[in-house]
């Protein structure tokens, strides 16, 4: 479907963007190497009339990662600031619900594209985002989705 591009060059049919957990993360942790870009991608992209949007995986994602100790690559919140910080991620974004139609893409795509393992996830991602006509996602893994771009267009997180 497209080709991967640097998260300035955002291209989207639609106008509209899912954000994957990593971008959330490092837009939450300052010392993070992609802190600014996560940054602008929140707060510039809206600006320019991109809708993002994320769903319940991420934000599970996300209360996993930032309430895990620093030591293991975590942000180290405590959970009552973790769920302030989803709060405020759900008050920005458009949520997409993970229903029967998700679950039934994703079986579809496991049969199109080579994945086990961990790497569901991602096509949970994927099948999330393509249920509610999302065609574009930005994430700092761009590897963990190029399985996946004859059906959405993979944005990098960079500076």
């Amino acid at each position: 479907m497209a080709l991967t591009r640097r998260s300035h060059e955002v291209v989207s049919r639609t106008g509209i963007v899912f954000v994957d957990t990593n971008v959330l993360l490092a837009a939450t942790e300052p010392r993070r190497a992609d802190h600014e870009a996560a940054k602008r991608v929140l707060d510039d992209w809206p600006k320019r009339g991109v809708r993002l949007c994320t769903s319940e995986q991420i934000l599970r994602e996300y209360l996993v990662v930032a309430t895990r100790p620093v030591e293991v690559n975590g942000l180290g919140l405590n959970v009552a600031n973790a769920r302030e910080n989803v709060a405020a991620i759900r008050a920005r974004m458009r949520f997409l619900e993970e229903t029967f139609s998700v679950f039934a893409r994703l079986q579809a795509l496991l049969g199109s594209v080579d994945c086990s393992g961990k790497q569901v996830h991602d096509a949970n991602v994927v099948a999330t985002a393509l249920t509610h006509d999302v065609e574009s996602l930005v994430t700092a893994n761009v590897d963990d989705f190029l399985r996946f771009d004859n059906f959405v267009q993979v944005l990098a997180l960079d500076d």
